[in-house]
């Protein structure tokens, strides 16, 4: 399905038949399992599984098209999995960089549905914005890659079949410390699932994982080996540009409620549309909003033309977190007490999101440090005298 599916569909099953499950979904356990995946069923039936799903071609569609039906994904904290947006980066991945036989033995299953992928990057003695002090190592000998190591704060790790590990390469032919990138599947020898990882006490599908010389062939490896640092780049802007558009998504949600909240009857009650301030708020959700989508969109143009710009995806991404914050906070601020109740509204829930977002993919301080410096590169680099030839005197 392309991103410029009927958007109207989309709409209508998000707030008919999505929303209402949301707080059967929200409590976990089998009951949300069952729900989640007959939702997931009926979407696929009438269309609307995996907008951004890879096609014949490298790149796959337009990622400027894709925002709006984005949002809509987004509209839902479980709107990406029951969409398939989830299993979009991870199937881009592997159609560029995977080996025919990894490819053919798991890329159909991924799209299909019925394979969940997730991505071990972080470790718990490493610094997540630092490469260099990844632990986790892959030894080459024999035609096999042998793993060791710990992951954890990883995505959907409990239902991952799959298992894209960043570790530190050990192989003929390969600089001492280079990463690579290895895909490993969850049912070999040594693989385990430690424990799961609450986000401000709440479960997000985050959890441990350990490799304990796990062993898988050597065209597992995506890319060449040592490629690694430059695969982590390009995932780490596909995926921050996927999840700032569905972070858009439940602003949007959040600025919808806040207003539905302002215009009830009890916002009546209270004559909340007549007070400074709250328009005040009103306003500073929606700039916020606006500024973080024209952004993102400045980025996404730029990764379309194959040119992407570290700075504007950073940019994007800060600034789609930064409108998801201030919009979940600022509705709960308007419900006050029944803002944090999960059982009452969905902005407890949101809020975990929405601060877990400037952790998630880089920390603000992290790209904010890469953006400054890029900015004064680029900056030097106009300033610098621009010196004429010297004349040649006949």
């Amino acid at each position: 399905m392309s991103a410029t599916a009927n958007l109207h569909d989309l709409r209508q099953f998000v707030l008919s038949r999505l929303l209402p499950a949301e707080s059967l979904l929200a409590r976990g356990g089998e009951g949300a399992r069952q729900c989640l995946a007959q939702l997931t069923e009926a979407a696929k039936a009438t269309g609307l599984w995996g907008a951004y799903h890879p096609t014949g071609s490298a790149h796959g569609p337009a990622l400027a098209t894709y925002l709006p039906h984005a949002e809509w994904e987004g509209y839902s904290e479980f709107g990406p999995a029951l969409f398939g947006a989830d299993v979009a980066l991870d199937a881009h991945m592997l159609q560029r960089h995977a080996s025919p036989v990894v490819r053919d033995r798991y890329l159909s299953a991924l799209l299909r549905g019925d394979l969940v992928a997730s991505y071990g990057m972080s470790e718990p003695d490493a610094i997540g914005s630092i490469p260099a002090t990844l632990q986790a190592c892959a030894r080459y000998a024999d035609g096999q890659w042998t793993i060791s190591g710990r992951k954890w704060f990883i995505c959907r790790a409990a239902q991952a079949g799959l298992v894209t590990v960043v570790a530190r390469t050990e192989a003929a032919g390969v600089a001492t410390g280079a990463l690579s990138m290895i895909v490993v599947p969850t049912d070999v020898p040594g693989f385990r699932l430690e424990r799961p990882l609450d986000i401000l006490g709440g479960q997000l599908g985050q959890a441990e994982m350990t490799f304990d010389k796990v062993v898988v062939p050597a065209d597992f490896v995506l890319g060449l080996p040592g490629q690694g640092r430059a695969l982590m780049q390009e995932r780490l802007a596909l995926g921050r540009m996927l999840r700032s558009a569905h972070w858009l998504g439940l602003t949007q949600r959040c600025y919808d409620l806040l207003c539905a909240r302002i215009t009830s009857p009890r916002g009546e009650l209270a004559r909340l549309a007549d007070k400074q301030l709250i328009r005040r708020h009103v306003y500073e959700v929606h700039a916020a909003q606006v500024a973080a989508r024209a952004l993102w969109q400045q980025a996404a143009q730029g990764l379309d033309a194959g040119q992407p710009d570290e700075v504007a995806i950073n940019l994007a991404k800060l600034t789609a977190s930064k409108a998801l914050c201030l919009a979940a906070d600022t509705a709960i601020q308007i419900y006050g007490a029944e803002g944090l109740s999960d059982a009452l509204t969905p902005l407890a829930g949101i809020y975990r999101h929405a601060r877990a977002s400037r952790i998630l993919d880089g920390t603000d301080e992290a790209l904010i440090n890469a953006c400054g410096r890029r900015l004064l590169a680029r900056q030097q680099a106009r300033q610098a005298p621009q010196h004429e030839p010297a004349s040649t005197i006949f």
